[in-house]
């Protein structure tokens, strides 16, 4: 995928909580991303992880606390600018009776990108992660794991600032994986700021540094590079 370095930017979350019924989810995060760096993110399941996410990529709102990018609240950036921040669903969030490439290029016309250039970006995009063969393929005929990487394009292919990624290689075979795992860590190398969460070591280790959450708390990082 072409594009040079970009500006650096930054993506905070200050004393984020929420909670839902009488359950925290999250109990006072503190969070910051920048340009360059891949952040792993663990903890067992139901620590909050997804959630997290979701907070940091404006789909769901703190109770309390703010995500701020490049110091402006997200909320105040409008549609537009807060696709700068990208996500990779657990869930996939596809429409099945699509095709892979018209779910790349559905979310990136819906941003204001021309039909040719979103077109050509699903294609590099869907290549990046091996699935040129399937893009004329209907998400209902993909296997699961072909779904999740399709997934990955769609993030991709936006060429966001900050990238999300809530395990994105679960569903994948080990070389499918590492495919997954290269294009969504050479981001950070073109200047996004990466976010993966993920239950494996290796992918940990690929990382500068990794947070770990329990129970909604951050506990102390680790840099790892």
């Amino acid at each position: 995928m072409t594009g040079g370095q970009r500006p650096a930017v930054e993506l905070v979350g200050e004393k984020l909580r929420l909670r839902r019924s009488e359950v925290k989810i999250l109990r006072g995060i503190d969070i910051d991303l920048r340009s360059g760096e891949r952040v792993a993110l663990t903890g067992p399941s139901g620590s909050g992880k997804t959630t997290l996410m979701s907070v940091l990529a404006g789909l769901a709102q703190p109770d309390s606390g703010t995500v701020l990018l490049d110091g402006r609240p997200l909320a105040d950036h409008g549609p537009q600018l807060r696709c700068r921040v990208g996500i990779v669903f657990q869930g996939y969030a596809l429409v099945a009776l699509l095709t892979a490439a018209e779910n790349v290029e559905m979310a990136l016309v819906a941003t204001g990108l021309p039909a040719a250039e979103g077109a050509e970006r699903a294609r590099e995009a869907l290549e990046l992660v091996g699935l040129t063969d399937r893009a004329e393929h209907l998400v209902e005929e993909l296997s699961g794991g072909q779904q999740q990487r399709v997934a990955v394009a769609r993030a991709l292919a936006g060429r966001p600032d900050v990238l999300l990624a809530d395990k994105p290689t679960a569903e994948q075979d080990p070389a499918h994986a590492a495919q997954a795992l290269d294009a969504i860590l050479a981001a950070a190398d073109r200047g996004a700021a990466v976010l993966l969460a993920t239950h494996d070591a290796q992918e940990v280790r690929r990382c500068d540094r990794r947070l770990h959450i329990v129970d909604g708390a951050l506990t102390d990082p680790e840099t790892l590079a």
